[in-house]
């Protein structure tokens, strides 16, 4: 989580903290609204500092196309 964190202060202009409380509440609001565990599930690999923003995007592409038989 911290490259996400790092990449909010960066392009909002505002400090870590207030960039972490950010990214805090989008994670929180996307786990409420997933179905079933995927929320926990991006969480986890969200705060497992795997990889860049980009590669987030891709593996959550990539989850959700699996989801409609992609």
């Amino acid at each position: 989580m911290e490259g996400i964190v790092k990449v909010v202060t960066e392009k909002a202009g505002i400090s870590e903290s207030q960039a972490k409380s950010a990214v805090d509440a989008v994670i929180s609001f996307l786990k409420d609204k997933m179905p079933g565990g995927i929320g926990g599930q991006v969480e986890g690999f969200l705060n497992s500092n795997a990889g860049t923003i980009g590669d987030v995007v891709d593996t959550a592409k990539d989850k959700v196309g699996g989801l409609f038989g992609k």
